[in-house]
């Protein structure tokens, strides 16, 4: 089947070209290789199949888009080798749009467009062709598929997808400085003729911007653009296709350039020369002024350094920059006088912070400018002579005594007569007064050191023409110290002194104390009384180191015999004029015992609760405990016993004394009686030998006869008094007999 069409003479010289290769194909094959319609036999010979030969030609069908007339568009033809042009031939077509955008004579095979198309929503369609006989529907070609592409026309303007744009670029910038590129775009084909070839052109902006026709940079045209002088610019930048040719679609952008900031400006003050009005009564530290250089620049490139440049406004006056505002604040470094100085002249310079080196041949980055400070005179309050007064005085003057006195002036020209006062709010003012006209201050009662050896008192001194502008200082007063106070024992407590102190054994050493100070009460001297007899027990020896020893001058004291003795001792200090002053000393008798250095008295020791030991307070209780279980065997005895407790004769047994002494032969018969042995009743009767002590190791077995109750009563409460009397002798008590 053979493809033809009527639309352009391309597709038809493709179709012959295509034509020509089939047919050339089929009469030029060698002579040894079989084609598609032969076989080879065994004996070497090829057999030829005759059938008709298939007439499919596979070629792209072409359409033109944004087709608008009134018939179908003609797209081509379906021709097969088969049809003999008798009508037995049936053409068919489906596949993508067939039936609906394409349609084909069934019997011609002609194929058309009813509808116009889009390239750029659809570049191609693909579908299929079949040959089929009309009368047995039997297929003469196998089914074909075939493109039926869509030819592109320039229907699509060039469009800016992201604009329009914004854009910066710095003041002062060289010619050809890149800004900001911008790219269209166009639907069309690209590939096919000139539909989609873009030139961009400027069409507002001009001199100041270009446009690269190809890429669309956008530069700059003109040098030493000043943002200061013009700071927006507005860029209309078209593109248009078929090469920029006439016929050719355009669209077009704007572009908003901004020219950035760069320190091409210095500072400028207003105006060369300011003045300004200071009052002598400003404070330091405090802001008294302020002056601003201007700057066009923005940012950190408009930032200002101000300084005082020359010393006669800088040893005065200081100043710093207002960040927000960019304004010199100007302070006050010291106090301003009127009566010395008046007027003072400031040279002020501002300086850029930011200075860019490219641009230094513009000129320097700073300016300067002169203030002139005028001082304003100011009723000032008095001015003390000091910041602060020390006065003394020795104690014990009499009232009215001068302790010192003050001085103030007026500062102003003035110099009015100034009057002096003391602070009422505080204590100073019971002790001191002071002269309103002079500022003499006197004492008003005699002032004790040792009571207060300072005094801190507050004058006020104001003006007699202005009395409510009020100056203070300190005043700080020392009371001098005078040998007034006699020296005294250091001590209050009593002197012990040991039984068995020795004749020129040290009891004790003593020191005094003065309440004078260093001067007056360091160095004493001890003695005993003169007018007194000489002391036949104590005496006192001067250490010479403001320390004096109790000696004893004899031995065997008894606090039996006497337990007090009473020692006068007379002290005499250092001071101009000497004092003395007598203190008697109680010196107590008592039997010592060491432990370390301390001496403690024996029976003071054993009357305290807290001088037992655990162990003396465990066995007094453990005695209690056992008298009290005594009592109550008792009571239990008497109450289960109902025979009278009597002693027979029948219940004596034989007692047995064993002692660890050797006998004494006859002496030991003349010393014991043999009857107390036979009878226990005769034991009362016996009478202790006075010449012979019997040993502590000596063990008695008591008679193992029975005892009444009331005499194991008796005999436990002497054991109750033995281990009491033992506690007794622990503690160091005195010695019990019994």
């Amino acid at each position: 089947m053979r493809i033809s069409t009527a639309s352009c003479l391309c597709p038809f010289l493709v179709c012959l070209c295509f034509i020509q290769r089939c047919y050339g194909a089929s009469h030029h094959v060698p002579a040894k290789v079989p084609s598609r319609n032969q076989t080879k036999l065994a004996n070497g010979e090829t057999e030829v199949h005759h059938r008709p030969k298939r007439g499919w030609i596979w070629n792209q069908f072409f359409v033109l888009e944004e087709h608008f007339g009134t018939e179908a568009q003609y797209v081509g033809k379906l021709h097969s080798n088969s049809d003999k042009g008798d009508g037995s031939v049936r053409y068919i077509l489906d596949g993508e749009g067939a039936g609906t955008i394409f349609i084909i004579d069934e019997v011609t095979g002609d194929i058309h467009a009813t509808k116009s198309l889009d390239r750029e929503k659809k570049t191609h369609y693909v579908l299929h062709a079949q040959a089929l006989d009309r009368h047995t529907e039997e297929a003469l070609e196998p089914k074909s598929e075939f493109i039926i592409k869509v030819q592109d026309i320039n229907d699509n303007a060039p469009k800016f997808p992201d604009g329009p744009f914004v854009a910066t670029v710095p003041e002062m910038s060289e010619v050809g400085t890149s800004v900001l590129q911008v790219t269209a775009t166009d639907a069309d084909d690209p590939t096919y003729g000139n539909s989609a070839r873009i030139v961009y052109s400027i069409l507002q902006g001009q001199p100041y911007f270009s446009v690269d026709p190809k890429t669309g940079i956008i530069r700059t045209a003109l040098a030493n653009m000043d943002r200061e002088a013009r700071e927006h610019y507005t860029v209309v930048i078209q593109a248009k296709d078929m090469a920029g040719q006439v016929g050719g679609l355009s669209g077009s952008t704007t572009i908003n350039i901004t020219l950035t900031d760069i320190n091409d400006n210095p500072p400028k003050f207003p105006q060369k020369n300011y003045q300004l009005y200071v009052p002598e009564s400003a404070q330091v530290g405090k802001a008294v002024g302020k002056i601003k250089a201007n700057d066009e620049d923005l940012g950190v490139n408009a930032d200002i350094r101000y300084s005082i440049i020359n010393s006669e406004g800088a040893n005065m006056f200081s100043i710093s920059t207002d960040r927000d505002t960019r304004e010199g604040i100007i302070s006050l470094k010291k106090p301003l006088n009127y009566e010395r100085k008046k007027t003072y002249t400031l040279h002020i310079e501002g300086v850029n912070t930011h200075v860019d080196p490219r641009y230094s041949y513009l000129g320097s980055f700073k300016d300067t400018a002169t203030l002139k400070i005028t001082v304003g005179d100011v009723d000032e309050a008095p001015v003390f002579s000091l910041e602060h007064f020390i006065m003394d005085v020795y104690e014990n003057a009499p009232s009215g005594t001068e302790v010192g006195g003050v001085t103030a002036r007026d500062p102003d020209s003035r110099n009015s007569p100034v009057r002096y006062y003391l602070d009422s709010k505080e204590e100073g003012v019971r002790y001191f007064r002071i002269d309103e006209a002079s500022g003499v201050i006197r004492t008003t009662q005699p002032l004790d050191r040792e009571d207060m050896p300072w005094h801190n008192i507050t004058v006020m001194a104001s003006e007699v023409d202005n009395p409510s502008l009020l100056s203070h200082v300190p005043v700080t007063v020392q009371v001098l110290d005078v040998n007034d106070n006699p020296p005294e024992i250091a001590t209050d407590e009593e002197v012990i002194v040991c039984e068995s102190s020795r004749p020129g054994q040290v009891i004790q050493t003593v020191t005094a104390v003065d309440k004078d100070d260093f001067a007056n009460g360091q160095r004493f001297s001890f003695a005993l009384p003169s007018q007194l007899p000489v002391n036949p027990n104590f005496t006192l020896r001067d250490n010479e180191d403001s320390t004096a020893s109790i000696i004893a001058r004899r031995r065997r004291f008894n606090h039996l015999t006497q337990e007090l003795y009473e020692l006068p001792i007379v002290v005499w200090d250092g001071g101009e004029p000497s004092l003395s002053g007598t203190s008697t000393l109680t010196l107590r008798v008592c039997p010592c015992q060491r432990h370390g250095r301390v001496r403690m008295c024996q029976g003071e020791a054993f009357l305290s609760s807290a001088g037992l030991s655990t162990g003396a307070l465990i066995a007094i209780l453990l005695c209690i405990v056992i008298l009290l279980a005594i009592v109550v065997l008792f009571i239990t005895l008497r109450r289960s016993k109902k025979e009278p407790l009597i002693i027979s004769e029948e219940d004596i047994r034989e007692n047995v004394v064993t002692y660890d002494d050797e006998g004494g032969g006859e002496e030991d018969t003349e010393a014991f009686d043999i009857i107390a042995l036979r009878n226990p009743a005769a034991a009362e009767e016996l009478k202790f030998r006075r010449d012979v002590r019997p040993e502590a190791r000596q063990h008695c077995v008591l008679p193992r006869s029975r005892r009444s109750p009331s005499s194991a009563l008796f005999f436990f409460f002497h054991f109750f008094l033995f281990l009491f009397h033992f506690v007794a002798l622990d503690h160091g008590s005195c010695i019990w007999k019994y």
